[in-house]
């Protein structure tokens, strides 16, 4: 905190992080990453996540297809003032300087203006299937190369789902599952091979939610053999999947996990007379 209250990011603290984490980052599989947990302070999340607004309280932006169902704000005047103070903190020269140190990628540059980032928020029964992330920026034309994901889950369990995999290149498997649990932060290389998403149905109690602060950082220009050419969100299919049947089969997969085994006895009955 500053001498008015104000929290500010430690400098030394993230320089003395990355310089720690920056071989682990850089090894990590599939894909580089890493999983900071207590990356803030508690007390200034908590205030974000108290004050985080709920489905139907402002202007979210919802997704609700096959590929995904999830809201999503990053028009900044919709967000409060404590997750706003917290997103340009985020988007900061210490944390930059953070990030360029843990990643080995220099010259990023944030986003202002929270392209397809800012807040997300996913009710129970949302989802978001496996994929790469778009790689340019839209209107500056710049290439995305970093994710960085900070969870405000408080009493967060692990039957409720949600977790964030991180898929290896082929598709064949998931490597990692990481539960997004309160002042988790996750980040990570963004390329046209990264997969990742939680691709279940989120199975956590009604009035529930999965929240997440979501901030993208960019520079000019990028190796070639991270990309295939500019597109938008490739979404991957795990293998048994594919667009006709990843709705219904994700559906299935809700019914069973919340309704009694004697009713699914009684239809499995009925259907077979």
């Amino acid at each position: 905190m500053n001498s008015n209250g104000m929290f500010i990011l430690d400098p030394d603290r993230l320089a003395s992080l990355a310089e720690s984490l920056r071989g682990a980052y850089i090894a990590a599989k599939p894909f580089p990453h890493i999983v900071i947990d207590d990356f803030l302070p508690e007390e200034v999340l908590r205030k974000v996540a108290n004050s985080f607004p709920k489905p139907g309280e402002i202007n979210w932006y919802g997704f609700d297809n096959w590929r995904s169902k999830k809201l999503a704000v990053e028009d900044e005047e919709l967000i409060e003032d404590n997750a706003r103070w917290l997103l340009h903190q985020l988007n900061s020269s210490t944390l930059v300087k953070f990030l360029e140190t843990l990643t080995g990628v220099n010259g990023l540059i944030p986003d202002p203006h929270f392209k397809g980032g800012g807040l997300h928020q996913i009710e129970r029964g949302g989802f978001l299937k496996i994929h790469a992330d778009f790689n340019r920026h839209e209107s500056w034309k710049l290439d995305r190369r970093i994710n960085l994901i900070l969870y405000l889950n408080e009493g967060w369990k692990k039957e409720y789902g949600g977790h964030l995999e991180l898929w290896s290149t082929d598709m064949t498997r998931c490597v990692h599952r990481i539960l997004p649990i309160f002042n988790r932060c996750v980040i990570f290389n963004t390329t046209d091979f990264s997969y990742h998403g939680h691709p279940e149905p989120l199975t956590c109690p009604k009035g529930q939610t999965r929240k997440s602060l979501a901030l993208y950082y960019y520079s000019n220009g990028r190796p070639s053999e991270e990309i295939i050419g500019d597109h938008g969100t490739l979404i991957k299919l795990r293998p048994g999947e594919s667009p006709e049947t990843t709705s219904s089969s994700s559906m299935r997969a809700f019914i069973k996990r919340f309704v009694p085994p004697i009713v699914m006895d009684v239809r499995r009955y009925l259907s077979k007379r």
